[in-house]
């Protein structure tokens, strides 16, 4: 027998709000049925369903699980332009040679990485 991973679940203390991020960062649109104020709200791609799910516990810890992001442009513009949606960097672990990758924070504080391109990666190995 095999499972395979359908959801990617985060707590959020404003589902839609965080939805709309992730919605921006992975170029997706809002399901029909996602309405301000619901319990959940879902980011659907091809690869993945992220789901959002209302609960207002502050958050204490490290995240156990975190997303590593691989641009279609450069890390460094990516990294740019997840600044103007709201996101924060935690770590910045970009090497003088190119390589690394940077620790970023959503709006509500949830830990997701940002790697190099496919391009930038090919261009190093």
């Amino acid at each position: 027998m095999t499972s395979v991973v359908r959801t990617v679940t985060f707590d959020a203390r404003d589902p839609y709000e965080l939805a709309g991020f992730w919605l921006k960062v992975l170029r997706a649109e809002r399901p029909d049925d996602d309405l301000p104020g619901e319990q959940y709200a879902a980011v659907n791609t091809p690869e993945v369903k992220l789901l959002f799910e209302q609960n207002n516990d502050e958050k204490a810890v490290k995240n156990r699980l975190h997303l590593d992001l691989q641009p279609d442009t450069t890390r460094d513009a990516e990294v740019d332009w997840l600044l103007t949606l709201g996101a924060t960097i935690a770590v910045d672990r970009r090497e003088p040679d190119g390589t690394g990758w940077v620790v970023m924070h959503d709006p509500e504080g949830n830990e997701f990485c940002v790697l190099r391109s496919a391009a930038e990666r090919a261009a190093t190995s």
